[in-house]
């Protein structure tokens, strides 16, 4: 695991949520930036492990983060983070409770992170982060709701053509029994739905 600082990839990201043509915001946009450092992490490392406390907001420049819970003794995927999104546990983040889910890299990851602190300091005193914030919060609180809703109404084999569909970089990039957990499909369903599709 080790830090460094810079890049354009990260600022790309927040400049779509704010109006970039305005030369302040983007001053703020840049001071923001500027707070966050580079961290790698190597494939099976983790951000924050269940039941301790998450200390970092981040930013995903490559590479994957899986999320997980243990269910009967099984890691149950909730959740992939993917290049160019940001991510956290963020209950626990906040709250400095402890993290209900574990986030491990998948494959490598150069991540942008953020401790709590700082975080704090830029939702209250810079008015582009926290629209930046405010507005991916929102998408994500939609996608999650969408999410879930899917779950209930679609059979696994229209949930795995939604996924490809809408996210086929993820079929192409996530191993499939971590992808058959996060749709909620046995492994061996997932591949005989594969089969059928293709």
């Amino acid at each position: 695991m080790s830090t460094s600082k810079n890049t354009d990839a990260f600022l790309d990201y927040l400049a779509q949520f704010i109006n970039w043509s305005d030369p302040t915001m983007q001053e703020m946009l840049l001071k923001a930036r500027a707070h966050f450092e580079l961290l790698t992490l190597k494939k099976n490392q983790f951000l924050v492990k269940e039941h301790e406390v998450c200390r970092h907001f981040c930013f995903v420049e490559s590479g994957i983060l899986q999320h997980t819970i243990a269910v009967l003794g099984e890691q149950k995927t909730t959740y992939l983070a993917l290049r160019n999104s940001v991510t956290s546990s963020l209950s626990s983040f906040l709250s400095g409770k402890p993290s209900r889910k574990s986030i491990k890299a998948i494959v490598d990851c150069t991540l942008w992170i953020v401790d709590l602190k700082t975080f704090q300091n830029l939702i209250e005193h810079n008015q582009a982060f926290r629209l930046f914030y405010y507005n991916v919060i929102e998408k994500q609180i939609c996608l999650i709701d969408d999410y879930r809703i899917d779950l209930l109404t679609l059979t696994p084999e229209e949930r795995y053509k939604k996924l490809l569909a809408t996210e086929p970089k993820l079929l192409q990039e996530v191993p499939l029994h971590y992808l058959a957990s996060f749709l909620g499909i046995s492994t061996r369903h997932m591949s005989r739905i594969r089969k059928n599709i293709f």
